[in-house]
């Protein structure tokens, strides 16, 4: 009898457990309380649709409570729509947040373009607030150069509201700065004097606001406002400094050239004065041979040659009275 219990205690032990078991798998495949909480909220959406987002390996939650948010605001949004697009891969809260946004700002929103512009990675729910409330972009100090050569920086504040129709595809707040920058830049640079631009700033963004920079883009410019305008370096003055060193170092680079050949004549000079030396004592070292050839063939006598020895003796001593007069003029004057 006691072994009877046993096992009956047992058995009713393991259909407990297996009842449990079987209850936990039911409750968490078939999501029960946000059916119920669905309900209550006057979604009607069938028990087996959340079964099927089960299967589809949807999460029902991702799908029941922005449904449920959107019905409560009013907003005509199905759940077909809201599960394809979670299987495409995008944020459903996100877009119905930006629908209920959008219909409270009275702002014409479609769910497929707010399922579009969410898919193209770009956040809908800020681009509704910013298009609600716009954004204010501060760029960094860009630098100009005036016609007179002085460097002027500038800073600016962009205020752009978000274009939802043009959010898909559109340039994004990059675009907007770099051509902004562009527009502070080239108003700058055709300013004749820098004191132009510090006296009136609002002539930077008057002219860079009349270009229409925002299109193409995503956004909408409202305003361009000059926050802060500084002096920067004399570029001028630092050209003219820099082609003056230039301008130096090739007339250095020519007086080089200049002397070198200079050097290179004068050796060139000296070895021709060497050559015609080597001539000259050439010519003097045959003379004695040609005295001789003559003196042989009787073309000149003793005493014609006698006397030309005389006129050699004669020459040699004027020059070195000559000489001698010469260096005692140097030295009277070195005394003097």
């Amino acid at each position: 009898m006691i072994e009877g219990i046993t096992t009956g205690t047992i058995g009713i032990i393991l259909l407990v457990v297996a009842a449990f078991i079987l209850l936990a798998i039911f409750f968490t495949f078939v999501p029960v309380a946000l059916w119920i909480s669905a309900l209550a909220a006057g979604v009607r959406i069938s028990i087996f649709t959340l079964v099927g987002m089960r299967l589809r390996r949807v999460i029902p939650s991702r799908i029941v409570n922005p449904l449920i948010k959107a019905h409560k605001a009013g907003l005509t949004v199905t759940n077909n729509q809201l599960e394809s697009h979670y299987l495409a891969g995008g944020n459903v809260d996100r877009v119905v947040n930006a629908l209920i946004a959008a219909h409270r700002a009275n702002i014409e929103l479609p769910f497929e373009r707010a399922a579009a512009i969410d898919l193209a990675g770009r956040d809908v729910l800020e681009a509704v607030q910013m298009s609600v409330n716009p954004k204010v972009i501060e760029t960094p100090f860009i630098a100009g150069v005036a016609m007179d050569g002085i460097e002027v920086k500038a800073k600016a504040r962009i205020t752009v509201r978000a274009n939802i129709d043009r959010l898909v595809g559109g340039a994004g707040e990059e675009t907007i700065v770099a051509r902004v920058g562009e527009g502070i830049v080239s108003t700058i640079g055709s300013s004749t004097n820098h004191k132009k631009v510090l006296e009136n700033p609002d002539m930077i963004s008057q002219t860079v606001l009349s270009k229409g920079l925002d299109s193409g883009t995503a956004f909408e410019i409202l305003s361009i406002d000059i926050a802060d305008v500084d002096i920067g370096k004399n570029i001028g003055a630092e050209l003219q400094t820099e082609q003056a060193e230039a301008d130096k170092k090739i007339a250095q680079a020519k007086a080089e050239e200049r002397r070198a050949m200079a050097v290179a004549t004068e050796q060139e000079m000296i070895a021709k004065v060497q050559e015609m030396r080597a001539k000259v004592v050439g010519a003097e070292a045959e003379i004695p041979l040609a005295m001789a050839e003559a003196l042989r063939e009787g073309n000149i006598g003793v005493m014609d040659y006698m006397n030309y020895k005389n006129v050699q003796a004669d020459t040699s001593m004027r020059d070195s009275i000559s000489k001698i007069g010469k260096d005692k003029t140097q030295n009277d004057i070195t005394q003097d």
